[in-house]
């Protein structure tokens, strides 16, 4: 192992033009931190701390940073997300098969700040911590006496969640933004409490996998695997259940299309580069809901599958401009965005 020496941090700002069927279009700026903390060597990852503003034709508007930051020799790990945004949804009801006749529109805005500091134990790029979440859904703006503003559901009008997690990751990526090798789990359940000043008593356990490896032995051809759970316990609130669809997960389908206490969902995707700046990929997942775990149902599987094409905007980074087109069970979504889905 060489010696840690001081990295000089540097910052990429990048513009921002994005579309999502639940957003429409948004402009606005990314700006990526990389940096490594006094006393880091080439044996400690470049620490990722990326902030994203972004501001929708719609005058709704996204403040978001999802972190990651390496101590020397990579003992420690802080990471998270911060997100504030006041941006609109589509609310199809909870259950595996509600019916795309029950679509509405809804807004929110949302505070959520969760931190997480972990340590290595054991084995390299192995490591177990703790943090606090912090999740507060507030101006809740529903069709008047349509399906949401009815519900009866927990946290439909609102909700504020606060606790504490306990977490497992296991990192040995090669690359945080655009990885070509490693292996990624991650393992969190936090306790929510109205002890501590949320409006609910529930319980979260969320497990996510990641496996990426290169074909044919080649650096531009690359697959890769996710597999992740969320399952909740107790009087979970509407805007922390399950929900399937979205720009990274279930490409196809809107975001929570089927919302239940839980859910599953697995995605393969194959990238390939076409050029120095070019690259396409093609993906295909599957996933659904159930109240619980007994009631999972083989013909409540939804499946999904797409292609997307890659546009390199940094080369240092390999951090891409991707556009994807995603197909589902009566339904197809494009997405532009920034960074890779998983």
């Amino acid at each position: 192992m060489q010696d840690s020496s001081v990295y000089p941090a540097k910052v990429i700002f990048t513009p921002v033009i994005s579309f999502a069927p639940e957003t429409n279009l948004s402009f606005g700026v990314g700006m990526k931190g990389l940096f490594k903390l006094r006393g880091s060597g080439p044996e400690t990852r470049t620490s990722n701390m990326p902030l994203t503003a972004q501001y929708t034709i719609e005058n709704k508007y996204l403040f978001f940073s999802g972190f990651q930051i390496f101590f020397p020799k990579e003992r420690y790990i802080l990471a998270g997300n911060l997100r504030l945004q006041s941006f609109p949804s589509l609310y199809f009801g909870v259950g595996q098969d509600t019916p795309d006749s029950n679509e509405e529109e809804f807004s929110y805005s949302q505070i959520l700040f969760e931190p997480i500091f972990l340590k290595n134990l054991f084995v390299p790029n192995l490591y177990f911590g703790t943090g606090i979440r912090y999740n507060r859904i507030s101006g809740v703006e529903t069709e008047p006496q349509g399906l949401l503003d009815l519900s009866s559901q927990t946290g439909a009008k609102g909700s504020t969640s606060t606790g504490m997690q306990l977490a497992m990751i296991y990192d040995s990526r090669d690359n945080l933004l655009n990885a070509k090798e490693g292996l990624y789990i991650e393992l969190t359940h936090g306790f929510y409490s109205k002890t501590f000043g949320g409006t609910q008593n529930y319980e979260l356990t969320r497990f996510d996998l990641r496996l990426y490896t290169k074909l044919f032995n080649k650096p531009t051809s690359i697959l890769a695997f996710q597999f992740m759970t969320h399952f909740s316990h107790g009087d979970t609130p509407l805007h922390e259940l399950g929900r399937l669809g979205g720009d990274e997960t279930m490409r196809g389908y809107f975001e929570g299309r089927y919302t239940d206490r839980n859910l599953y969902a697995t995605q393969v995707e194959w990238r390939q580069k076409i050029n120095r700046l070019w690259g396409f990929v093609a993906f295909a997942g599957m996933g659904g809901v159930a109240p619980s775990i007994d009631k999972f149902r083989i013909e409540n599987i939804r499946p999904s599958v797409g292609v997307g094409l890659r546009f390199l905007v940094d080369n240092v980074e390999d951090l891409n401009l991707r556009l994807d087109f995603g197909v589902g069970q009566r339904t197809n979504n494009y997405y532009l965005k920034i960074a890779e889905a998983f």
